[in-house]
């Protein structure tokens, strides 16, 4: 007996066929809210912005959402690149558009992450699919262009704190596709630390360091928020990293010098400059650091040792000159105002005195850098004065001469 295939078999292909088809239904059905989620954004959000129709756009952006969020949620289209795209697109829009709108409102009815949610679709798409690549940097950076102006006029009010999240914003916005905009970032950690929000600043200093901008500045800073946190573990650890990477850095020592005073370790604070000099003793730049670090601590004959050994070391060493000058006219000063409270008498002798010994020394330093930097006039004014007030007749008109010769 011959069988007919096609009788047999016609009724179970008809149900292939038509199971075929109604899967291809389905997932046409999703891939068609992806395009939806396209067209309001594109079509109506976009176009409504355009307009400055912050209400219009508004709709726009939520009729977009509500397409993206349904691709989201169904297995057919939630991980595909072209939905994880517009997701980013539509959730970070949110952000900028509440900005644009002064309706902070507005943002949270995406959710209270939907910021971190964009970014994260965004990197997904990026590294899922290298044909969205050019479209999610285009959008990036169309969303930076509109937060950058708001950022940097909350700055300039005084809205530190606003300013920050802007500033941060712009750097995760960069992140997703694989830049460090360090200077977004730095900016953040500035604005967060003028606003108080020192957490904030701590992790955005830290997070530079790993980004490897500003040098040491970024240990220094880093090292410095969570000591003002009172996370003085981690504070000393950032600052330990630091100086093993840059060495005696002056604002990684004075971070630690002030770090150790603030935990009651005066020891701890000499013993940091004392092993960094151990370390390198003939380092003049070292001494005229730790010069200028006991000069702001207030430790004047320390300050004066230090930067004297700076000199030994390199008697031509302008700074070290200008420094030690300027450290002794500053000290020989509060000495001769504590002085002038004084009522007549010995003691009073002996402080005017003090302070004197103190002009003299000055002089030393202060004319051997001038005869390099001639004209600045600033010091030569100093040099007029310290001569006047000691009684050098002679050597006070000579420098006031030069001084009035320097074109002011």
């Amino acid at each position: 007996m011959k069988i007919n295939f096609v009788s047999a078999f016609g009724g179970q292909k008809l149900t292939l066929i038509a199971g075929l088809m109604v899967m291809t239904s389905v997932t046409f059905g999703q891939k068609a809210n992806e395009t939806s989620a396209a067209v309001e954004y594109n079509n109506r959000y976009k176009s409504s912005l355009m307009k400055a129709d912050m209400e219009g756009a508004k709709k726009g952006l939520l009729s977009a959402k509500k397409f993206i969020d349904l691709a989201l949620a169904h297995p057919e289209t939630q991980n595909s690149p072209k939905t994880l795209f517009y997701k980013g697109e539509i959730y970070s829009a949110s952000l900028a558009l509440a900005m644009q709108a002064n309706d902070p409102e507005f943002g949270k009815t995406f959710g209270e992450d939907a910021f971190d949610q964009a970014i994260e679709a965004y990197k997904q798409s990026y590294a899922a699919s290298p044909k969205f690549r050019p479209e999610i940097k285009e959008s990036i950076g169309e969303k930076i262009s509109m937060i950058s102006p708001l950022s940097s006029a909350a700055y300039e009010a005084g809205k530190f704190a606003e300013a920050g999240e802007l500033f941060y914003a712009q750097y995760k916005l960069a992140s997703a596709t694989e830049v460090k905009d360090s200077i977004s970032l730095f900016n953040a950690g500035l604005c967060y630390d003028k606003g108080n929000m020192l957490k904030e600043a701590a992790e955005a200093y830290e997070e530079l360091t790993k980004v490897g901008y500003n040098g040491a500045t970024s240990y220094a800073l880093a090292g410095s928020a969570y000591a003002k946190l009172k996370e003085y573990d981690k504070a000393s650890k950032i600052l330990e990293e630091g100086r093993a990477k840059y060495g005696a850095d002056r604002d990684i020592l004075m971070e630690i010098v002030r770090l150790k005073i603030g935990l009651g370790d005066a020891k701890g604070a000499e013993n940091a400059l004392s092993d960094a000099i151990a370390k390198d003793p003939n380092n003049k730049q070292l001494h005229y650091i730790i010069g200028t670090i006991y000069t702001d601590l207030g430790e004047n004959e320390k300050a004066e040792t230090a930067l004297n050994k700076a000199l030994e070391l390199d008697p031509d060493y302008l700074e070290a000159q200008y420094n030690l000058g300027a450290h002794l006219v500053t000290w020989g000063s509060a000495v001769k105002q504590k002085a002038d409270n004084m009522d007549p008498g010995a003691e009073y002798e002996k402080t005017k005195n003090e302070s004197n010994e103190i002009f003299k020394r000055a002089l030393i330093p202060l004319e051997k850098y001038v005869a390099k930097e001639p004209k600045d006039a600033n010091v030569l004014l100093i040099l007029y004065q310290l001569h006047y007030n000691l009684g050098n007749t002679e050597k006070s008109k000579e420098f006031k001469a030069r001084y009035d010769a320097v074109p002011k």
